[in-house]
């Protein structure tokens, strides 16, 4: 059974850093990628960003030189650098592991999700 436990997630003033983690335990070696997903109160959920296990990654255009993905292959964790927050990150954060590609999908593995607070 796979299982992602996501954690780091607080409240920070704008402007502020938060370094969120997620570990995966029973992680299926078939998939590559590992990705970020959130959802701000009230709305839907948007893609962060995704890293595959050669370290390649992509950004949404929101948080394209805010935030830094990074993982560690042998723990099986993904890490999110946040940077410069702004009261826009407020959100719920998820990780998953997504079938094809570095967006998951309902079907694919998720975790609970961490709350990120950007508020003063």
């Amino acid at each position: 059974e796979v299982q992602l436990v996501e954690s780091g997630g607080g409240l920070v003033q704008p402007g502020g850093s938060l370094r969120l983690s997620c570990t995966a335990s029973g992680f299926p070696n078939s998939r590559p990628a590992m990705s970020w997903v959130r959802r701000p109160p009230g709305k839907g959920f948007e893609w962060v960003s995704g890293v595959y296990n050669d370290g390649s990654a992509a950004y949404a255009d929101s948080v394209k030189g805010r935030f830094t993905i990074s993982r560690d292959n042998a723990k099986n964790a993904v890490y999110l650098q946040m940077n410069n927050l702004t009261p826009e990150d407020t959100a719920l954060y998820y990780c998953a592991i997504p079938k094809y590609g570095l967006r998951p999908g309902i079907d694919d593995y998720w975790g609970q999700g961490t709350q990120v607070t950007v508020s003063s």
